[in-house]
């Protein structure tokens, strides 16, 4: 059982904490100290994991832009060194590419410096394999092994080497565009296109100066390509209403035949079209399965729990897939993708509506650059044809009005009572009126609501992490939403475990 120190710094798949002072009343217990301690266990951990004692491991090691970053990658670097391990010192590198040190450096394991959207006081390590990101389960054994205490044993055979992977990563990158789009210009396949970037100040500028530029594309008019930690101009996370606009704005002033944005470690990705509309959400779950579907006729797309019902009539009518909804959690839809393909469904994409978007044919790993770099290529292929993303979208439904709700729950077994909640709505649900129980659902209860009674749906579910119950509304008339959580909220009165 892991104590109160080491139980706050787990956070689902990753391990992330306070790094830095600088915000009132958080105090920072992810120090050097306790980084040091975390990777001395990651070695043990990864030594058995791939069966290799430490003097023969290489891993590589990469960080965000935020201010902690530097230090806190200096530290694992020099105790991975310390127990043998041969390690590769990527600097400041995106999430995604991190992973990828293990199929083109056939590195062991990696460690990425980063606590992906967070403020800029917070940080996290998050450690992958071959096989992928680390499930909850290794984090919880990791973290064990470091309270336990338990190290391999010193060596000298450890180095530390500069290496700048990221150049190689860039080039993957181009080597796609330029072999999907295949322009007659070969080299220079976005020649003619005004293509902006917003990276928020984190890991992203690469994109724009390493990817498109040489490609041909103008990207004058990008925005906050420069790394800074303190993120001076907003948040880095294509979810924030900041964010998008501002990356719409660039667009719109530049006149920019698109514009895409990351958040700081760049394993998620948002864009948006020459007319300044986001393509964010179920927007960009419908084009990426759109990209997904082709040379996969009938295949599934895998989503997170709370996409629209516009949004599953686009993929089963409009593109003749079929639409598996799943859990919130970007891991738990990928590794739900893994399985249905284990077990011979053909499975291309699985994407949660926060921007985690992971291709079968890059790994299964939530990249928002390769996301990004289809949604290009298909928007370059497109013109040929004479037409434009707002074209490749124009018959998905979306929603007139939608909403959230986050309910606290207030007993101390948060877990065992959400769930009460849900098995009590699901029999509620039964003998409302104008209620109809989706036949699809796999996490919280879903209703759909006929036209009398909100013209919608709604989910409420349970967090993944945190003692909260979000109701997710989507209603396709004016004033619908507002119906909706009416009725909702009769229900939850008789709840006395949840209060806004």
């Amino acid at each position: 059982m892991l104590n109160s120190i080491y139980s706050r710094l787990k956070s689902g798949t990753d391990i992330r904490g306070v790094a830095t002072e600088g915000v009132p009343g958080e105090e920072v217990n992810l120090t050097l100290d306790v980084c040091k301690d975390i990777t001395a266990a990651f070695v043990v951990w990864l030594s058995g994991k791939v069966a290799k004692p430490a003097e023969e491991l290489c891993v590589s090691v990469g960080r965000d832009s935020r201010i902690s970053g530097p230090a806190i990658a200096d530290v694992v670097s020099k105790t991975l060194s310390k127990y043998g391990v041969k390690v590769l010192d990527c600097g400041l590198a995106s999430t995604p590419s991190m992973f990828m040190t293990t199929v083109d450096l056939a590195c062991d394991g990696a460690v990425q410096i980063t606590a992906s959207h967070h403020p800029f006081n917070r940080n996290g390590l998050k450690f992958f394999v071959r096989e992928g990101g680390l499930e909850g389960s290794d984090i919880t054994d990791i973290l064990n092994l470091t309270q336990e205490g338990k190290t391999a044993e010193c060596s000298d055979k450890g180095s530390i080497t500069p290496t700048d992977y990221m150049t190689m990563y860039c080039k993957r990158l181009r080597d796609k565009i330029k072999e999907e789009v295949n322009a007659d210009e070969y080299d220079r396949p976005l020649k003619g296109f005004k293509i902006v970037v917003d990276a928020g100040n984190g890991a992203g500028g690469f994109y724009a100066d390493k990817v498109l530029a040489p490609l041909g594309a103008d990207t004058n008019g990008s925005r906050y390509l420069d790394p800074d930690g303190m993120f001076p101009n907003h948040v880095p996370n294509p979810e924030n209403k900041d964010a998008m606009r501002s990356i719409c704005e660039a667009v719109l002033e530049s006149n920019a035949d698109m514009g895409v944005i990351f958040d700081t470690d760049v394993d998620r990705g948002g864009a948006v079209d020459k007319s300044g509309n986001e393509i964010n959400r179920n927007r960009l779950v419908a084009c990426a399965a759109a990209i997904a579907l082709e040379g996969n006729v009938g295949g599934t797309i895998v989503t997170d729990s709370i996409t629209s019902d516009g949004l599953k009539e686009f993929i089963e009518k409009t593109l003749g897939g079929k639409h598996h909804r799943f859990k919130r959690g970007y891991k738990n839809v990928i590794n739900e993708a893994i399985r249905l393909n284990n077990e011979g469904i053909n499975c291309p994409l699985a994407i949660e509506t926060s921007g985690h978007a992971a291709m079968r044919e890059n790994y299964f790993l939530d990249d928002g650059a390769y996301l990004c770099t289809k949604l290009i290529i298909k928007m370059a292929k497109l013109k040929k044809e004479g037409k434009t993303l707002e074209d490749y979208l124009s018959q998905l439904k979306e929603a007139k009005e939608e909403k959230e709700v986050r309910y606290k729950i207030t007993e101390s077994d948060f877990r065992t009572y959400g769930e009460s909640v849900i098995d009590k709505l699901n029999e509620y649900a039964l003998t409302k009126e104008g209620w109809t129980l989706a036949d699809d659902s796999r996490e919280g209860v879903r209703v759909s609501l006929d036209k009398d009674h909100g013209n919608g749906w709604f989910l409420l579910r349970l967090s993944v992490h945190d003692p909260i119950m979000p109701l997710n509304i989507e209603s396709n008339d004016d004033g619908g939403a507002e119906m909706i959580l009416k009725q909702v909220s009769e229900f939850i009165s008789t709840c006395e475990g949840l209060a806004l």
